[in-house]
């Protein structure tokens, strides 16, 4: 049983790089329109992982920070990037590690900062941000139950029967909670996109899943060859349609 939670997905870092999406390029352009980033600006990303969400700081010119607690995600990022003139990564405990206060000029994450206690999330990021600073946070709800409403029936089906994790995901946050640590809220934004997948290729990326990849290990086979026995059974491939969520605010 992996210690820490939060380093689970350092368990397979090639194949979260693999399956892993990216967010959506209309939500970094707002980003980089919206909180002008560029060249003189100092950013630091939470949680990296491989870097699905790192592009758009990086190729914008941003002098980049990434922290990352695991050294193979992190090693994995510093493949891609580590040749950027732009590009820092700090393996530590986003918790714990000691920033100077008011050294960037945006923070965010990408499904990550749920993983960190909420209240060391926002107090640590507002005095962190320089006067005026963003903190950014998105993630991704998916929905496959409106384009495969027959397949979601008989995939949960398979969950009731067989999911059982030694370490099911629990991570709450509110989202919304930044203005009681003094930032101002700038609102919510949502941007749309979809994917589809194979069975195999659905079953690969579940397995990205923290809570799947802690399956019970008497359970581990059944439930994803029931996953993919179902796909198969309905036309052999799975739709998603995404909505990207990002809430904004500024110090």
């Amino acid at each position: 049983m992996i210690t820490d939670k939060r380093l689970v997905f350092d368990t397979i870092p090639e194949q979260f790089d693999k399956w892993r999406q990216h967010y959506s390029p209309e939500l970094f352009e707002y980003l980089i329109s919206e909180c002008s980033l560029g060249s003189t600006k100092s950013v630091l990303e939470i949680g990296p992982g491989t870097g699905q969400a790192s592009d758009f700081a990086i190729n914008a010119g941003c002098d980049y920070t990434a922290i990352e607690l695991g050294k193979n995600l992190a090693d994995v990022m510093k493949r891609k990037f580590g040749s950027r003139p732009n590009f820092k990564i700090i393996v530590s405990d986003f918790e714990k590690h000691d920033f100077a206060p008011a050294s960037f000029d945006f923070i965010y994450s990408a499904a990550t900062i749920q993983w960190i206690q909420e209240d060391i999330a926002y107090s640590k990021c507002f005095d962190m941000l320089k006067h005026g600073g963003y903190l950014a946070m998105f993630r991704m709800l998916d929905d496959y139950k409106t384009p495969n409403p027959e397949l979601y029936a008989e995939i949960h089906k398979v969950y009731d029967t067989f999911f059982d994790s030694e370490q099911p995901y629990t991570c709450k946050f509110d989202y919304k909670a930044g203005t009681a640590h003094g930032f101002t809220y700038l609102g919510e934004h949502k941007f749309f996109g979809s994917r589809k997948y194979t069975a195999d290729e659905y079953v690969a990326y579940i397995k990205t899943h923290s809570d799947h990849i802690t399956l019970k290990a008497d359970k581990r086979d059944a439930f994803f060859s029931g996953i993919r026995e179902a796909v198969v059974r309905h036309g052999g491939t799975i739709t998603f349609n995404a909505t990207y969520m990002l809430d904004l605010y500024r110090k």
